[in-house]
């Protein structure tokens, strides 16, 4: 038992040493607060519920810097970018940006997003029933 303890915590350790490269941080001219007035309001929910996974603005815990957590968390982030980015949303054909917000109402409404597993590490994202009206009605007049 012994010797499985410290094979676990050697590995462990080296683990430590392999971290994936952070994706670029900070805005760009493409930002979608270029192509569309966001309320200040609904801006805020936006960046409290959704921009962690969703834009070049990341904010990083403190536990993304334990393997083999960082990983996986690192990977969730790259997925959500891919699907959408509110800093590239202006390099969107405009098909394509009408398809998103839908697709945020869709997922705003049925409760799919924010994440469950996002808003119980990070309760300041979960969206007040207020919140999710105002969000809500922004999607609709938006596109």
């Amino acid at each position: 038992m012994r010797i499985i303890i410290i094979v676990f915590l050697v590995v462990f350790v080296v683990l430590q040493f392999f971290r994936p490269a952070k994706p670029p941080q900070g805005g760009s001219d493409k930002s979608i607060t270029a192509y569309y007035a966001i309320p200040p309001a609904v801006q805020t929910i936006l960046v409290n519920a959704c921009y962690d996974c969703h834009s070049n603005h990341t904010n990083y815990p403190w536990y993304t810097n334990i393997q083999p957590v960082g990983w996986l968390t690192y990977a969730h982030i790259r997925d959500g970018k891919t699907e959408l980015n509110f800093d590239e949303f202006g390099a969107y054909s405009a098909k394509r940006q009408r398809n998103k917000l839908s697709s945020m109402r869709e997922q705003v409404q049925s409760g799919k997003m924010p994440l469950a597993s996002y808003t119980w590490l990070h309760p300041a994202a979960r969206l007040t029933r207020d919140e999710k009206s105002q969000l809500l009605r922004w999607l609709e007049t938006a596109h």
